[in-house]
């Protein structure tokens, strides 16, 4: 039996369930021009065996290929990561993105239940997306109340497959940026003979290092690469200047202050700052200098007590607008391994989140261990209600599978990639040059011209096209060692 929808028509003949597309769309259908654009809402169980709480709404755009007339090659699957953001909303984005696949593959886009046209929730956490404290996050699981634990990677994998069902699409091939990859492998756990191929961009594997080692390490590498690339500054040095710089922040955090807003800038909002910050949209725009270029001058200028430059970095990039990052939230804390035990009482949790940051002392780059460990969502969820994180059955399916890491992200390292890559028997792997946080914003178009081609042929093709990658442009230091 089809879960209710919403937005179609289901019809049925000589047993077969059809689904038309009703004359007048949902105005927040989107448009695209040269394609058509199914558009509607399939209804879900908030609480799986608990009917007491409702049901969500689960929305979802397919986007038709272009030559209509023509039988379908394939219907990808697209997640955008987060957790949190609307895949509807980027229409535009994985249509461009994608252009010269869905000429004869269709493209299905479903925003995640708590998002967009799923049934959007807040928890009024006041805090913008990823930067929850902990406190923060006690206040937003208070407010869902039992309903948090309807917010899992599980139950959006359900979803996905409840909407791929319904409307009749056979296989598909799943393509997942950053968390996407994380979702789109539980999926391929639970519905095997669904999945045609597999992209996964920027990945982070189902055994994820619950204390986040490789982003910490990440940081300091690409201060290196990029100096060395760029050659306008020693990387050495800019380590050491991190090192520096993350000791007196420890020691005496600083006042960021933008827009009448105001925040502490310590050594956990440094390691933001130096790690997942610095890296985010690095490549977007070649022409620009991004602040992973900025950062070795600013680090530079403050590892000997002028923080003017390095205060201007982070109050651009720390100091935002009150957000919700609800959802966000609700799925890390619920399905992420963490370095507690889940029946730990607050205090136990605290206890053990330290031993394990301590123990694992001169692996978090230039940071100290509870210095990195604060900046981690790890740390924020400490208060978070008693939830088993997702546990990998350790079987997938046997399907072509790409693995993309872009060398300076330190959101999802080229090490987590590979280790999420790496669940999958016989898949290729892809690093691209001078691309941050994720390598699908590479302007030239040749990171999604390979995507394109693995999709529609299930393998690897020509890569040459990543050597004409530019480099990141990085600001002069002046005596820097080089």
């Amino acid at each position: 039996m089809f879960p209710t929808m919403t937005g179609l028509v289901a019809a049925s003949s000589m047993g077969l369930s059809l689904l038309t597309p009703l004359s007048v769309a949902p105005e927040w259908c989107p448009t695209i021009p040269g394609h058509t654009i199914a558009c509607g809402t399939v209804e879900r169980p908030l609480l799986s065996g608990r009917p007491e709480f409702g049901t969500t709404p689960v929305g979802y755009a397919l986007v038709r290929r272009s030559r209509h007339a023509q039988p379908s090659a394939g219907t990808v699957m697209v997640n955008p990561g987060g957790p949190g953001q609307s895949t509807i909303g980027m229409t535009a984005t994985f249509t461009t993105v994608l252009a010269s696949l869905i000429s004869d593959h269709d493209l299905l886009l479903i925003d995640t239940r708590g998002t967009g046209r799923s049934g959007p929730i807040t928890c009024g956490t006041g805090q913008p997306f990823g930067r929850a404290s902990a406190e923060a996050v006690a206040a937003c699981a208070a407010d869902l109340g039992p309903k948090a634990a309807a917010y899992t990677s599980t139950a959006i994998a359900d979803d996905f497959e409840a909407v791929r069902t319904a409307l009749g699409v056979k296989k598909v091939s799943l393509y997942g940026l950053s968390y996407g990859t994380y979702l789109m492998s539980i999926y391929a756990q639970r519905y095997p003979d669904a999945v045609r191929s597999i992209v996964l961009s920027g990945g982070i594997p189902l055994a994820n290092d619950p204390l986040w080692r490789d982003s910490a390490q990440a940081g300091s590498d690409n201060l290196r690469m990029v100096c060395a690339r760029s050659r306008a500054c020693d990387g050495d040095s800019a380590v050491r200047d991190l090192t520096t710089t993350a000791k007196r922040l420890r020691a005496k955090p600083l006042t960021l202050t933008a827009d009448g807003r105001s925040m502490a800038f310590g050594e956990p909002e440094l390691s933001i700052l130096a790690n997942s910050g610095a890296s985010s949209m690095v490549g977007a725009q070649p022409q620009v200098v991004p602040i992973l270029g900025k950062l070795p001058k600013a680090l530079h200028a403050s590892a000997r007590g002028d923080y003017t430059l390095l205060k201007q970095l982070a109050a651009a990039l720390l100091v935002q607008p009150d957000g919700d990052a609800a959802l966000h939230i609700a799925v890390t804390c619920n399905d992420y391994r963490r370095p507690w035990s889940v029946e730990a009482s607050p205090a136990e949790r605290e206890r053990q989140f330290e031993r394990a940051f301590r123990s694992a002392r001169g692996q978090f780059g230039a940071f100290s261990p509870l210095g990195y460990g604060a900046s981690t969502m790890t740390a924020a969820c400490l208060k978070w209600p008693t939830h088993r994180p997702y546990t990998s059955t350790g079987h997938f399916p046997d399907v072509p599978v790409l693995g993309i890491a872009a060398d300076l992200d330190a959101t999802t390292s080229v090490h987590a990639t590979r280790q999420a890559t790496g669940q999958y028997r016989g898949a290729a792997f892809l690093k691209v040059p001078n691309m941050g946080h994720v390598a699908e914003y590479d302007p030239s178009g040749c990171v999604a011209g390979i995507t394109s081609g693995f999709i529609r042929h299930g393998k690897l093709g020509d890569t040459t096209c990543l050597a004409a990658i530019p480099s990141v442009k990085v600001e002069p230091v002046t005596g820097s060692k080089r």
